[in-house]
């Protein structure tokens, strides 16, 4: 597909268009029509920027990044899809109803639409669209779409946002968050949001989702949801589905095949994971319109997801997650004062209209929001042997029962760390089965 090399050295130098907490995006002169995404090592927690790195995580979220988005243009991975459907939401007839058709369909036949042309290979700067390059690297070659951002209006002390633009725009990112559940943990937001309503709101609540039966913290739904947050605003927003058809700028039907591809896309991720006995709790999809097609974009990693692994310890059940809740989790637990910090900085935002981040800095620079924390090297080194599992079997090292295994290793050393630090019953409160 593309016959020129890219020369991946000009990328140390040079600036990129795009320059996030957990990847950069950079213009490419051989193929206008496409930009270089590079992931870094940093990683982000609570929107608050770059504030820690795992070695070798950088090119690790590339490889599970890549190996995702090649099961997404495989016809044949939705063809087992569409075959198994049926068995996995039996007795759902309204559902799979929703879910089954053109789009479906479409997929079996030709693969899902996506931005994801392939991985770099770090050396010879080859492309490779369904393969791993001998030396792979943090870098993948994207189809590039129009980022528009709503504009903002003051009245009075309200914050509006405008996304008229959007309902005759082409080739864009739709600006929603797309949040798949197949079910809630304690920390979540839908969560959060459900127990503080009274019996009526959440039986509409629960309506809305689509679900029968009540919220559980560490009990899987009978059928995946979907929910929308804002993604350009300064802070996420939590949207109903008629702010969502709203903002989505492209009618009624297109949030219906955003919601359709949204689980679709997440059911094939639950697989991917699922093969290696983890559960997939959650994750965020991008997606972009062009011409009468919607289009998977951005990243999908252990950044976007949530999984996790269940193991025992001293006869209590943990689950351990195998993506970036785990510092989250981290932070809270070893560092509660900062992580109250960044809440209460995020309600005067609500308040200001500008970025809770200005709040924050403002706040440690005058002493009364501790600085933020450095992470113990201990728990990123765990971190790092949960990439290296991963990647080991992407790559066809180990075997799905070995990894399994490692991974379950690896969750058992996270759970002495915070035993060892007498923070365990904190990090039972918060991932504990029965808590």
């Amino acid at each position: 597909m593309f016959s020129s090399k890219i020369d991946l050295s000009r990328y140390e130098n040079e600036e990129p268009v795009y320059n996030g907490s957990v990847q950069q995006l950079y213009n490419c002169s051989e193929y206008p029509e496409y930009m270089v995404c590079r992931t870094t090592s940093g990683g982000s927690v609570f929107d608050v920027g770059t504030i820690f790195s795992i070695p070798g995580s950088d090119t690790s979220r590339t490889a599970i990044r890549h190996s995702i988005y090649t099961l997404l243009g495989s016809k044949e991975e939705w063809a087992g899809i569409k075959k198994d459907l049926p068995g996995m939401f039996a007795g759902n007839e309204e559902f799979l109803n929703f879910l089954q058709g053109r789009l479906l369909d479409r997929y079996a036949e030709s693969g899902a639409d996506t931005h994801h042309a392939g991985m770099i290979d770090g050396q010879t700067g080859e492309v490779l669209g369904n393969s791993f390059p001998s030396a792979p690297s943090p870098f993948v070659m994207v189809k590039k779409y129009k980022v528009m951002k709503p504009r903002r209006l003051r009245h009075f002390a309200n914050n509006l946002w405008d996304y008229s633009q959007y309902s005759s725009a082409d080739r864009y990112v739709v600006p929603l968050e797309n949040i798949v559940r197949f079910g809630v943990v304690p920390g979540s937001s839908v969560y959060r949001k459900y127990s503080g309503m009274d019996e009526k709101s959440r039986k509409g609540y629960l309506a809305e989702l689509g679900l029968k039966e009540e919220m559980v913290p560490w009990s899987p739904f009978s059928v995946p949801t979907v929910d929308f947050t804002t993604k350009y605003e300064p802070e996420d927003r939590n949207l109903s589905l008629q702010e969502a058809l709203y903002i989505c700028g492209g009618g009624g039907e297109t949030l219906l095949d955003v919601i359709r591809m949204s689980i679709l896309g997440s059911v094939l991720v639950h697989r991917y994971f699922g093969r290696l006995g983890l559960f997939l709790w959650d994750l965020k999809w991008e997606i972009a319109r062009d011409g009468d097609r919607l289009v998977f974009v951005d990243t999908i990693d252990t950044d976007s997801i949530r999984v996790t692994t269940e193991v025992v310890h001293r006869d209590r059940s943990y689950y351990v997650s195998i993506n970036k809740q785990s510092m989250r989790d981290y932070y809270k637990i070893m560092h509660p004062k900062w992580f109250e910090a960044t809440r209460e900085a995020k309600k005067e935002a609500a308040v200001s209209g500008q970025s809770f981040l200005v709040h924050l800095k403002e706040g440690q620079e005058k002493g009364y929001y501790p600085v933020t924390p450095v992470v113990d090297g201990r728990f990123i080194s765990l971190q790092e042997d949960k990439f290296n599992a991963l990647v080991s079997y992407i790559y066809g090292q180990s075997s799905a029962p070995d990894t399994n295994e490692k991974i379950k290793s690896i969750a058992l050393n996270e759970i002495q760390y915070y035993e060892e630090n007498s923070t365990l019953e904190d990090y039972f409160r918060l991932n504990g089965a029965g808590a």
